[in-house]
């Protein structure tokens, strides 16, 4: 059923992970089952979905052939470092090869305590399990990097949280790894240069196997994580998403979301936007989080200067330095492609607008979006549907987007400037109203519909809700007929809305 390899449980040594096995649990069952990824797998569906796979992919069962482990890692929680933390309820199953010889991690949360659990039960329970699920297919979707559920089982126990007992639950995912700058952090806050070092070979064998040759591959391997995450935090940007706990152990190597705990999408656009229950101060708002994941990256650049080819530590240290300072026209760069792509204009994704730098393209393109951005602001508009409205001006119907304005005014002088550098490009109004509907969703996993699916499977573990809305979200950019309150901003009297960590 499962053919699955090891490397990272062979080829590093035990300092990097604890060989570990799932708790037994009454009765395994798995109730949610992503059949396309596991066809792109090659996996057989049916099987999974039996009661043999429920007990290999709730870890109760190592499949034939594997060494399931707990991975160690260290890592910054909120700006302060804690030393020791790891797979404290999960377990890496092993890595599973595709069609196409590319490896991906097979891993699991929930599936009991580990050495790493500092005191904590080890277990999840299924509202948080699902909303992972629902967030990593939802972002798949909207062209986002990600981890993806593989399936939910739930396993028979009752699992005492906030609120009383939860239905108890466990999500196998997949990965192309679960790499993280904590895992970086661990080793070197105990000077382990050599352990760096092999965890660097190790992850540029992974992800960027071109580079081991490379005449300094720390560095090399610093600038390709810099860059998957600038494009990374761009999309994020670009769909109004808030991970909600960017700490430096939820931020893997390979550019991919990763540990979708107290996350949300925006409503009403507001730079300042906070849904975790446990980031008082803000750190981890929508607008933060650019400099929040350079922040991250200045950590995992000071884990690597021992290894960096150059004469001293005074001259790594500069070297980092300039390179972590790099993040940010890199970023603004591919935030405004992302942005392009939004309004409709050249060298845009994922809209497939014309490639090339087109005429009239500037760096005010940069200030005609944060300019719209600031008037949803001023008047609450919906980051989602405000984009998504713009639209139908180019097809002639300014009516969408003037009744989301309070203020007429401003935005009749944004929209001139707009179709003024539109029309700079000589473009086909109708081929970019078309390559807009592809760049702006009209389906994103809303909070009120999120809790309203949750709720109904951990009350009644009625999956009904949850499977229309995950259908829903596997094409978030068609209209489709009969799905009218999937595209609605939450009703007046929904929240203030608040998420928590699954534990």
């Amino acid at each position: 059923m499962l053919t699955l390899e090891s490397s990272y449980a062979t080829d590093l040594d035990d300092q990097f992970r604890i060989v570990w096995e799932g708790a037994d649990v009454p009765d395994p069952r798995v109730i949610l089952l992503n059949a396309a990824l596991a066809a792109e797998l090659g996996l057989d569906v049916g099987r999974l979905g039996s009661r043999d796979g429920a007990e290999l992919l709730s870890g109760m069962r190592a499949p034939d052939g594997s060494r399931p482990v707990a991975q160690v890692y260290a890592g910054h929680q909120f700006g302060g470092f804690s030393p020791r933390l790891g797979d404290g309820r999960a377990l890496l199953l092993g890595e599973i090869r595709d069609s196409c010889g590319r490896r991906w991690d097979l891993h699991l949360k929930g599936s009991g305590p580990t050495p790493f659990s500092r005191g904590g039960d080890g277990k999840a329970v299924l509202g948080p399990v699902l909303r992972e699920y629902l967030m990593g297919e939802a972002m798949h979707a909207l062209g986002v990097p990600t981890t993806r559920g593989l399936a939910a089982l739930v396993t028979g126990e009752e699992i005492v949280r906030q609120g009383g007992p939860k239905p108890g639950a466990i999500l196998a995912r997949v990965a192309s790894s679960h790499l993280r700058v904590g895992t970086f952090e661990y080793f070197a806050a105990r000077g382990d240069d050599d352990r760096v070092r092999r965890l660097v070979d190790y992850s540029l064998e992974r992800h960027d196997p071109a580079l081991l040759e490379a005449e300094d591959p720390a560095l090399e391997l610093f600038r390709a994580v810099r860059d998957r995450q600038a494009t990374l935090v761009a999309r994020w940007m670009g769909v109004g998403f808030i991970h909600g706990v960017m700490n430096t152990d939820n931020t893997a190597i390979s550019g991919e979301t990763i540990d979708y705990g107290p996350c949300a999408f925006m409503d009403a656009y507001d730079p300042a936007t906070v849904f975790s229950s446990i980031d008082r101060n803000g750190r981890y708002a929508y607008g933060r989080q650019p400099s929040v994941m350079q922040w991250n990256l200045a950590r995992f650049a000071e884990t690597l200067l021992p290894l960096f080819d150059v004469e001293d530590r005074d001259a790594a240290a500069a070297l980092a330095t300039d390179e972590v300072g790099r993040f940010g026209p890199l970023f603004l760069e591919e935030w405004t492609r992302v942005m392009r792509g939004k309004l409709g204009l050249g060298d845009g994704p994922p809209g497939e607008v014309p490639a090339g730098e087109p005429a009239g393209a500037t760096d005010d393109d940069a200030r005609l979006a944060g300019d719209f951005l600031d008037l949803m602001a001023a008047d609450g508009v919906d980051f989602t549907s405000g984009f998504r409205a713009l639209s139908d001006v180019l097809r002639g119907d300014p009516g969408p987007v003037r009744s989301l304005f309070e203020h007429g005014a401003p935005l009749d002088a944004w929209l001139a400037r707009w179709m003024a550098r539109l029309d700079a490009e000589g473009a086909d109004r109708a081929t970019r109203a078309a390559a807009m509907d592809r760049a702006n969703p009209i389906y994103i996993p809303r909070n009120h519909l999120v809790e309203e699916t949750l709720d109904a499977a951990e009350e009644d573990l009625d999956l009904g809700p949850v499977e229309a809305l995950i259908d829903v979200l596997s094409d978030p950019f068609t209209r489709r007929p009969g799905l009218g309150r999937y595209a609605e901003p939450a009703p007046s009297d929904f929240g203030p809305h608040v998420t928590f960590c699954g534990t």
